[in-house]
């Protein structure tokens, strides 16, 4: 049996799961997320925890049974305490700023890109050089923050660009002067 599905998922306090066939919702102080799962996987709610089962042990059935226990568990713990990614921008001239709930870089373009916010996700700028992204989805949040870092990629030469604040950059040597 999978080690993932076979954990029931608690059910932290202040959060409220409902289950309506196969499409799961789970409410808390950060906000409201709704999923809906493969029909052949069962969700059920047992001595306050969530517990998912499978039908049979065929490699999709073992398969959606982790992932829609990892899914489930994320969600909780999405409403209750929220995700985030930080990233740090390296380069001379380099900046973000704050413009109400949206962000705008210079990255070293002609011009300036203005980031909005899809609905649920906060950007904020601490530092000129440090954006943080953050959200009750875990997908989401980790999807805003990929589209950020994609607006300028980290060079392995200088080190300049957006990265995540837990990335290494693997610098390269550059070209060296022959006589």
């Amino acid at each position: 049996m999978s080690r993932v599905g076979k954990q029931p998922v608690a059910i932290p306090a202040g959060v409220e799961v409902k289950i309506d066939g196969s499409k799961v919702a789970v409410k808390g102080k950060l906000g409201r997320l709704e999923q809906s799962f493969d029909p052949r996987i069962t969700v059920e709610i047992k001595d306050g925890s969530v517990v998912v089962t499978r039908p049979d042990d065929s490699g999709q059935s073992r398969a959606l049974h982790g992932l829609t226990r990892a899914l489930i568990n994320n969600m909780t713990l999405g409403v209750s305490a929220g995700f985030s990614k930080t990233l740090l921008i390296e380069g001379v001239g380099y900046q973000v700023n704050q413009k109400g709930k949206s962000l705008e870089f210079s990255l070293g373009y002609t011009h300036t890109i203005t980031v909005d916010p899809p609905e649920g996700i906060t950007l904020t700028a601490p530092k000129k050089t440090e954006v943080l992204v953050s959200g009750p989805d875990k997908h989401m949040v980790g999807q805003v923050a990929a589209n950020i870092r994609k607006l300028r990629k980290p060079e392995p030469y200088k080190g300049k660009g957006v990265r995540y604040s837990t990335e290494r950059i693997r610098r390269k040597a550059g070209k060296t002067a022959t006589k």
